[in-house]
């Protein structure tokens, strides 16, 4: 279980099932779209929930990853799953709620991946920044392969490279001030805003150009 014996890890703690809801909604959203019933629903919206957070978990050696250990991760997306069918009528011509929780959950998975690392390695930059994309992508990439579409990260407006900026900003921003508060929030806000600048405006990264493009 998570330890809250200081004020840190309980924010850091909130601000995970915060990140799980947030991407649960997108899951559920495109559970949804694709006509999946409330089983299909709850499915992926549990795996966009906490399939970023396993993967980094696992990958970095931890005996059993949180959403294991700690139901709450679980039950938030099941929770989500079910208030979204229900009021999926009420909600579908807003297609811009799934991409500012998607843009959320972004930025909130990105700073968390990069804290468990720092937890884990300390001030190690390549684990730190390899660890927030791990935990902000991952679960993205499983929902959009699920629904047999190609995973917004590869396609999209700018995607991992906000994950990564905001990592690095993180990372930065703990070296010189040694204050996680501050790292998270300026990781968070400048991964989420980068995510929904780039799309409002539709940035991307420089592609190959094909002869029917």
């Amino acid at each position: 279980m998570v330890d809250f014996s200081t004020t840190p890890e309980l924010f850091i703690y909130i601000l995970d099932l915060f990140g799980t809801m947030a991407f649960a909604v997108t899951g559920a959203f495109k559970a949804i779209e694709h006509k999946a019933d409330i089983v299909g629903i709850i499915i992926l919206a549990t795996i966009t929930g906490v399939a970023g957070g396993t993967i980094r978990d696992i990958i970095l050696g931890k005996t059993l990853p949180n959403s294991l250990i700690d139901p709450v991760y679980v039950i938030i997306t099941i929770i989500s799953a079910i208030v979204l069918f229900f009021l999926y009528s009420k909600l579908r011509q807003h297609w811009n709620i799934f991409l500012k929780f998607d843009a959320l959950g972004l930025g909130i998975f990105t700073v968390i991946g990069a804290t468990f690392a720092y937890n884990l390695v300390g001030m190690n930059f390549l684990v730190i920044v390899l660890s927030g994309m791990l935990t902000a992508i991952g679960g993205g990439i499983l929902r959009d392969i699920f629904v047999n579409q190609t995973p917004i990260v590869f396609v999209k407006e700018l995607y991992a490279s906000a994950s990564f900026i905001g990592a690095v900003l993180f990372y930065l921003t703990l070296l010189i001030t040694n204050e996680i508060y501050a790292a998270t929030i300026i990781g968070m806000v400048i991964t989420t805003v980068l995510r929904l600048v780039a799309m409002k405006y539709n940035w991307n990264l420089p592609r190959v150009k094909s002869r029917y493009d």
